[in-house]
Order: structure tokens, then sequence, then C-alpha cells
């Protein structure tokens, strides 16, 4: 069966007429590559892709190690069944720019002391839930009216708003599903136009954090169980969905799924992670299931 090659940037350092041109110093390094047709552009001077026919022959490895020079993206994916019918997305640090607890800890004074604990959090050295059961309890007594602070600055990463309305409207179903807290998971989805949206409740009361979370605590297995659950729903199979995320509590639904990618991923997820996105805005979901930047809908 054959593979394509799939590479992406979000800079243009150069528009060469050809799609085979902007990729040639790359092939260059990698002449076991079977290449069974020619490079085209998904993107000028953004992405192109080429069909190859031995992808087991090759090592990727040594592709990404010349293209992270070049800040482009190399990933490989089957001819058949690229496009997904069902995209599963982290919120903080993929869906936006950036840890929405942290942000919204920084708001609250508290920002080097919770952020620590972030860090240690995504890069699976400790374990989630305590992790978010200590980093609220921190924020015990603090004002509410914190949220709508915060929501007022969050941004979205580039390419969120074309990846789940380009997605939608080819007929996939899409879901943020987040570690984070429902007053932001349910903006951003509406922002994006996500279907639905799963996170996490702050408790509150008289106005104030109570420094506590609702249980059970959404993680990285409920991150699973939900892609699984509109799998189902959906009457899909994890060949059909694509999951994207950045950190340790997605390891478990990136794996599960055939199409899990890395996004900016925490050095554990690249370990781990065959599909990665370390360059490329989050349209370089859409450019692996083959859409062409013509086809974008934002």
């Amino acid at each position: 069966m054959n593979s394509v090659l799939i590479f992406s940037s979000s800079k243009a350092t150069t528009t060469p007429a050809r799609a085979a041109d902007w990729i040639a110093p790359l092939l260059a390094t990698a002449r076991d590559i079977n290449i069974s047709s020619e490079a085209s552009w998904l993107a000028r001077g953004y992405a192109a892709e080429i069909t190859v026919a031995n992808d087991k022959a090759f090592d990727i490895g040594k592709l990404r190690t010349i293209a992270d020079d070049l800040c482009i993206d190399v990933n490989i994916v089957p001819t058949e069944n690229r496009r997904k019918r069902l995209l599963i997305a982290d919120m903080d640090s993929t869906i936006i720019s950036s840890e929405s607890l942290d942000d919204l800890a920084r708001l609250a004074g508290l920002g080097d002391e919770i952020a620590h604990i972030t860090a240690q959090s995504m890069a699976g050295k400790i374990d989630f839930e305590d992790a978010i059961d200590a980093r609220v309890a921190m924020l015990t007594g603090k004002p509410a009216s914190l949220f709508e602070q915060l929501l007022d600055e969050m941004t979205l990463t580039a390419g969120a708003v074309a990846l789940v309305k380009t997605m939608r409207a080819n007929g996939a179903f899409c879901y943020l599903v987040s570690g984070g807290f429902d007053f932001a998971t349910s903006y951003i989805a509406d922002m994006c136009g996500f279907h639905d949206s799963h996170a996490n409740h702050m408790n509150i009361s008289s106005g104030l954090i109570e420094g506590t979370v609702r249980k059970p605590i959404l993680d990285r297995d409920a991150k699973a169980t939900y892609l699984a659950q509109y799998c189902t729903t959906h009457d899909l199979t994890m060949a059909d969905a694509a999951t994207i995320g950045d950190g340790a509590n997605d390891l478990a639904m990136l794996k599960a799924a055939n199409f899990g990618v890395a996004f900016q991923g925490k050095p554990l997820l690249r370990q781990h992670i065959d599909l990665q996105l370390n360059h490329t805005d989050l349209t370089g979901l859409l450019y692996l299931q083959g859409y062409r930047d013509s086809e974008f809908v934002s």
C-alpha cells in the first residue's frame, strides 16, 4: 500500500514554482525512498506532498533531523482513509496558544507557583489529578470575575478555526476535550465551531473560587474514553478519527487513534507519537488529511 509524505511549515522561506524544488534538499538525503509520483503543492511555499511506495524502508527520523533546521515538518500517512470523520482536540497549548489555568493564576497573582506545577504535569512527572487539585486549591478565595478577564485575553492558535470549520464542512464531527475548565472550553468551542466540549468544573460559591474541582476529574483516561464514546455514537472506528494535543495527558487518546498528532508536543509525546507538527500551525492537520489551502473554510 502506498503512503504519502507530507512536508509543511508555517513560514514560507521561498516559493518555487515546483513543489519538488521546495523539498529537494530533504529528498536528496533519503535516496532509499521509492517515489511513485511527482511532488505537488497543498499550499504553495508552505506544504507539499509526494506519494511513496516503501514507507517502511527509510528512517523518517533522519528526514526530521534535517527538516527541523529548515522549520519544516515531515510526516507520513497511508493514502487510504486520509480524511477523518471525527476530531477530538485538546484545548490548552493546542487550540489556544497558552495554558488557561496558568493564565488564570497569573491574573490572580500566583503565576510562577502554578506554572511550575503545570510544567511538571504536562511532562508526565506528576499525576494529573494531583496537579489540578493542588493548583486549584491555591486559587481559593479568588474572585470568579477573573474568568471573564481570562476569556477576554485568550488567543486562538493560528489555524484553529480553519481546522474545525473545514473538517465540519466535510462531514466530520468535532469535539473539544480538555483537562482545563468548562468556563473556557465552552467559550472556545463556540468560537471555533466545535459540536460540543468537555472539561473540568471549578466550584464557585458567592462569587469566589472555592479551591476545589468537581469529581470525577477529566484526565488522560477520560480523553481516550470520549474518543471511544464518540466513535460509537457516530458509528465510526478509530481509523476514522483524528486526535491532537500537546502534553502527557493527551498521550492515551493520541495512541488510541490511528491518526494521533502531537502538536508542538512535549518531549514525552515526541518520543511516542509518530505524527508530529512541531513547526506548522493547526492547518498542518488539514494538510496531513490531504486538504489543499483552496479547500479551507474560515
